[in-house]
C-alpha cells in the first residue's frame, strides 16, 4: 500500500504514549498485517469504530452480527 503524501495527511491533534497489554498487541500486529495500515492508522480507526459503536449504544441501539448466508444472528456484548 503506498505511502501518503504530506498533504494527504491529516493534521496531528494529538500524540500519545500507550502502553498495550499483550492480548491488545497481537491484535495490532495482526490488523497491520491484514490491512496493511502502520500502527497510527490502525489505532485511529479503532477508536473512531469504538467511539461510533459505544455512542449507538448509548442512544439504545444493538450491535448485531448476522453470519453471512444464514440468518443466525448474535447480539454483541462490549464490556
Amino acid at each position: 500500500m503506498p505511502e501518503k503524501t504530506e498533504a494527504q495527511r491529516p493534521a496531528v491533534s494529538e500524540r500519545i504514549t500507550v502502553a498495550l497489554i499483550a492480548k491488545a498487541a497481537e491484535g495490532l500486529q495482526r490488523l497491520q498485517r491484514r490491512t496493511g495500515l502502520s500502527k497510527t492508522d490502525v489505532v485511529n480507526r479503532s477508536i473512531s469504530v469504538y467511539d461510533f459503536i459505544d455512542q449507538q449504544l448509548e442512544d439504545g441501539n444493538e450491535l448485531l452480527i448476522r453470519r453471512k448466508g444464514t440468518d443466525e444472528v448474535q447480539l454483541v456484548h462490549i464490556l
